[in-house]
């Protein structure tokens, strides 16, 4: 029989890192409601917790949905933080600022198994946009903007596992991962123009158009800033030589403070 201990456990903080542990499990943050129903918690208390984790460092609520997400002080206390997070922390001002400028909306994508996930986006705040819900929305490889982005400048060890996935897969939207000299090709013009581009490629989204460039950090390639229009309104060189720039910007300023907490932690 375990010794009792003298002291009450403290429910406010057993209930903080019951949140803390359930926003760790799920991919691509979640809402007071959902969280309300992971942990059995009341949504008030829930509201009430969420609000002093953010307070205190430890979850973000995201500005394009409203959900929220672990946040950078939780790398103090384990493992859970993943680069995904880390990287969204970080682009989630900064696409807010490209939005005034480009108008069209914008995503940050991470690589996952076998496509890239949306962990940031512009979508809901775009007037320009025709869908408001984004984050979690997974973007084939082969058919998006993003896709081949990452397949192109990711190292050729990790392309060449992808690519055996994506070869081994019946549906026609995987037909050039089993065509390698043509794939190849493709995306040394990606390597060779800095970007990728979608421009009606995509089945699931046939008028739309896109463009991607790379995000590398400290471990290397960790994801690519898409941006996304109607293929009617332009061409993709014309919406690469007015928009680029911008995203170029916005990418270096990811980069670089990817870079600088790298720098500043301290040795264990």
């Amino acid at each position: 029989m375990t010794e009792q201990s003298p002291y009450k456990m403290v429910r406010g903080l057993s209930r903080g890192l019951a949140l803390l542990n359930a926003l760790n499990r799920v991919d691509g943050g979640a809402s007071v409601g959902r969280l309300a129903e992971l942990t059995k918690l009341h949504r008030t208390t829930v509201q009430r917790l969420l609000e002093t984790l953010q307070a205190e460092g430890y979850v973000r609520r995201s500005e394009s949905d409203g959900r929220y997400c672990l946040d950078l002080r939780v790398r103090e206390l384990s493992e859970g933080f993943r680069d995904e997070h880390w990287i969204s922390t970080l682009a989630s001002p900064l696409l807010g600022q490209l939005l005034k400028e480009v108008v069209w909306p914008t995503d940050l994508c991470t690589f996952d198994v076998d496509a890239m996930v949306v962990r940031e986006t512009t979508h809901r705040f775009s007037k320009l946009s025709f869908h408001r819900s984004m984050i979690g929305r997974r973007m084939p490889m082969l058919q998006t903007a993003s896709g081949t982005a990452y397949l192109a400048f990711c190292p050729a060890t990790e392309r060449d596992s992808i690519i055996d996935l994506l070869a081994r897969r019946p549906q026609p939207e995987y037909r050039l991962a089993r065509d390698r000299a043509a794939l190849d090709d493709m995306l040394a013009r990606v390597v060779e123009r800095g970007y990728g581009q979608n421009y009606m490629s995509w089945s699931d989204e046939s008028k739309m158009a896109g463009l991607a460039l790379p995000i590398r950090g400290g471990t290397g390639l960790m994801g690519c800033l898409g941006l996304v229009y109607l293929a009617s309104a332009m061409s993709i060189e014309a919406a690469a030589a007015r928009y680029l720039g911008a995203m170029g910007r916005v990418v270096r300023k990811i980069e670089e403070q990817l870079v600088e907490p790298q720098q500043v932690e301290p040795q264990p």
